[in-house]
This record gives C-alpha cells, sequence and structure tokens, in this order.
C-alpha cells in the first residue's frame, strides 16, 4: 500500500461487521485497531485508543482466519478438524481471546486447590496475573478446560470462566475461579449429562493459544 511506502507509523483501523483476511496488513503495519461498528461515538473512541487516552483491553470473542481456505474457523473445535491444505497453515491469524495492550502482562498456570475430586465435586482454581509493563492497563484472564479422554467427541478447548483486571505497572493480583460438575460434564451415548471419571486439562492465559496448564483428576 502506497501510505506504508512512506516508512512512517501507520496504525489500521479496521470498521467491519465480520472477520477480515488481513494478511498483508497484519505482516506490514506496525498496528491494527480492530473496530467492529462502534456506532455514532467512532471518532471519540479511536482517536482516544490511538493517541494513549486509554489503554485498549479488549479480546476478540471469534477466532480471525487467514483466508477463505481456513473456513470454519474456531477454538472450539474438534480433534479432527484443521487438516488444512498442502503448505498452507490451520493456524488462524490471529487467535479466540488474542488482544494487545500498551503494556504487557504475565498470567501463571493454574493453581487447583485439589489435585483429584469426585464427579459431583467443585475445584477452586487460583491464576496470578501481573502487570510487567511502564503502565496501567486491563488484561483478561482466561480458563479453559479439555476432557483429556471421554466415551464422546469432545473440544480441544472449551472456555469455561473469564475475569477482567485492572492492574498499575508492576502490581500482581490473583484471580479466583470455581469449576463445577456442569463444567466437567458432557452428553453420553444415552443422551444424560454425566461427567466421567478421567483427567481434563485446565489451562489459563491471555488467549486461547498462549496456555499454562494444569491437571485435574476425576474419580
Amino acid at each position: 500500500m502506497t501510505v506504508l511506502d512512506v516508512h512512517q507509523p501507520v496504525v489500521v483501523i479496521l470498521l467491519n461487521g465480520r472477520p477480515l483476511a488481513v494478511n498483508y496488513l497484519a505482516a506490514n503495519a506496525p498496528a491494527l485497531l480492530e473496530g467492529w461498528y462502534l456506532g455514532q461515538e467512532t471518532g471519540h473512541g479511536v482517536a482516544d485508543v490511538v493517541f494513549g487516552r486509554v489503554n485498549p483491553g479488549g479480546k476478540l470473542p471469534v477466532s480471525i482466519a487467514r483466508n477463505v481456505g481456513q473456513l470454519p474457523v474456531f477454538y472450539n473445535r474438534k480433534p479432527t478438524a484443521r487438516r488444512g491444505f498442502l503448505f498452507g497453515s490451520v493456524d488462524p491469524l490471529y487467535p479466540f481471546g488474542f488482544g494487545l495492550s500498551y503494556t504487557s502482562f504475565e498470567v501463571s498456570a493454574p493453581r487447583l486447590a485439589n489435585a483429584a475430586i469426585g464427579t459431583g465435586d467443585n475445584v477452586g482454581v487460583e491464576v496470578d496475573v501481573a502487570n510487567t509493563g511502564q503502565r496501567a492497563g486491563d488484561e483478561v484472564v482466561q480458563l479453559y478446560v479439555r476432557d483429556d479422554a471421554a466415551s464422546v467427541t469432545r473440544p480441544m478447548l472449551e472456555l469455561k470462566r473469564f475475569q477482567r483486571v485492572t492492574l498499575r505497572p508492576g502490581e500482581r493480583r490473583t484471580v479466583r475461579f470455581t469449576l463445577t460438575p456442569e463444567d466437567l460434564s458432557l452428553w453420553n451415548l444415552q443422551m444424560r449429562r454425566v461427567v466421567e471419571p478421567g483427567t481434563f486439562t485446565i489451562s489459563s492465559g491471555p488467549n486461547s493459544v498462549q496456555l499454562r496448564s494444569a491437571t485435574l483428576t476425576v474419580r
């Protein structure tokens, strides 16, 4: 694009109703701001973010594909999905839950209150989040669950909890979640909602790709 040829910092603002394949912009533009449809206050909102009066903290509610050949693309896919085409990537351009800020954060692996529980028990989960940058900002701590082996096919990941946290530079906070039997349950072949014994991978992170995990055993 001609604008990028001047070799000055360029912020590309996307105003659209559905995700766009923006491979060229992702590779060449210093910054992308996804606005969707912001309404009558678009100008004020965009200006506040671009000029640094507000620190953005939004996260993608969808996965953004690299091209039409990746469609449909979503984070909670089944294990046999996303086989891809020859010489092509199966990874989305931007994953579900992704979003940047003018500061940086570190999200710890989840800590389970109990490593093993019964099929009818709850389990507490703690996740540490720290602002490692130079200005205050918001991070959305995301908690995912995967049923490692089940009697029916299960998604690779399922978002079960999330919490937005505002932190000052250098501040660290512990976010607490509770997973219930409903969060671990499935519809079995008899069309009954049950929790099956086995292991579950509990993962936390800033999006659906950058995750740290712990193992929960259900007896």
